[in-house]
């Protein structure tokens, strides 16, 4: 076995960048950024009102005021503001010349003769001022980035419409094992519903790859020869899970080998997850998941999530949280990081959900995250900080 670090360290060096392409902008969510962007414009690009009001001069806030104009947003002022003066404005329109402040609407008492008068005893500016947000030629969103919502809104603001991002891993995924039967079917005595690949189907399309499903392949060295040829002919990521054990007919390592996979590792210091294998082989690189459930989604978070974005240009940097345990726990043997489900409080406070192992698929739906157990580690106390990932 080898340590989670060394692991997932060997599995980023492994990994090299994909190409890049320019898309449509509002098709852009969830892609990783391969350029700077530069700002093409001021923002705001003038001084504008923050708000509905009067534009004045300050000096002249606490005398009746002649209103000589109204600027709607997205018109100019037709006429500068002089001593005595004002302009009714609405929130967003260019500051008209002449005026240094705007009188909130709230904040006017309005006088005959098309003059207003300050009802409070002072105002703030209300002005934002031009390129306050950003300057010309400043770089708003760094290569590397994953593109949010909020990066879309400043796309379309700096008029950047056809983003530089990397291109999207194509994963595939193939099931392992002659006691599968897919969801629709009836398992009969000994089968089991397959419902690790459409789990990890899911996972991959959440990081917004393409994926490709091949199957349930049988425990045969003629039947995953050729699922191996075919999924990686159309894909440059693998999945396999179950098959790459210990046991009689856990074939996966030594067929991968044979059609020209180094292995890089195949057994970690993880719990769930020990027999998880990695190999590639050229630009190809495969993932033998354990067959339980809580395993392949677990070591999914942990490694190939990393292996994803370091292939779409993003080294994984996943916000790790330090929270408190809620309850004490404890276990037997300590040889092994551990990582278990879990929810966190109203009190901001981590707890262990029922969980009976591996196989327990159900606990993970009733979770929120994954928490670790150090290596070494037999028991923790209530109020102990524990690393945690969202799931």
């Amino acid at each position: 076995m080898i340590l989670y670090k060394e692991a997932l360290k060997l599995t980023i060096n492994a990994a090299e960048e994909f190409e890049t392409e320019r898309i449509n902008f509002g098709e852009a969510l969830g892609r990783v950024l391969a350029e700077d962007v530069l700002s093409d414009t001021d923002m705001p690009p003038f001084d504008k009102t923050a708000v509905d009001g009067y534009a004045c001069k300050r000096v002249d806030i606490f005398s009746d005021l002649l209103v000589i104009e109204t600027i709607p947003a997205g018109m100019k002022a037709e006429k500068a503001v002089k001593s005595g003066q004002c302009s009714k404005i609405m929130t967003g329109a260019k500051m008209p010349e002449g005026a240094d402040c705007v009188i909130m609407v709230e904040d006017v008492e309005e006088l005959a003769g098309n003059k207003i008068r300050l009802t409070s005893k002072d105002t703030a500016t209300n002005i934002c001022y031009k390129a306050e947000d950003v300057k010309k030629g400043n770089v708003i969103l760094r290569k590397s980035t994953p593109i949010r919502p909020q990066d879309i809104a400043m796309f379309a603001s700096v008029g950047y419409t056809k983003p530089l991002v990397y291109k999207l891993p194509v994963v595939g995924v193939v099931s392992t094992g002659c006691e599968l039967v897919e969801p629709e079917q009836k398992p009969e005595d000994a089968q089991i519903r397959n419902s690790n690949a459409y789990q990890l189907l899911a996972q991959a399309e959440l990081l917004k790859c393409k994926t490709k499903y091949f199957g349930i392949a049988k425990d045969t060295e003629q039947s995953l020869d050729e699922i191996i040829k075919k999924a990686f002919a159309e894909c440059d990521v693998v999945l396999f899970t179950g098959g790459v054990s210990m046991g009689d007919f856990d074939l996966v390592p030594k067929m991968l080998k044979e059609n020209g996979f180094d292995i890089v590792y195949k057994s970690i210091a993880v719990q769930p997850g020990r027999p998880t294998l990695f190999g590639k082989h050229k630009n190809k690189y495969v993932f033998g998941l354990p067959g339980n459930p809580v395993s392949s989604f677990i070591q999914f978070e942990l490694l190939v999530k990393a292996l994803l974005y370091k292939l779409m240009g993003y080294e994984d940097k996943n916000v790790k949280l330090i929270l408190p345990l809620s309850k004490d726990y404890s276990r037997k043997k300590s040889v092994r990081e551990k990582w278990i489900p879990g929810v966190i409080t109203t009190n901001g406070e981590v707890e262990p959900t029922d969980y009976h192992g591996s196989a327990h698929i159900h606990a993970l739906s009733y979770s929120q995250v994954i928490f670790k157990v150090p290596l070494g580690v037999n028991e923790l106390k209530k109020g102990d900080l524990v690393d945690v990932r969202q799931i």
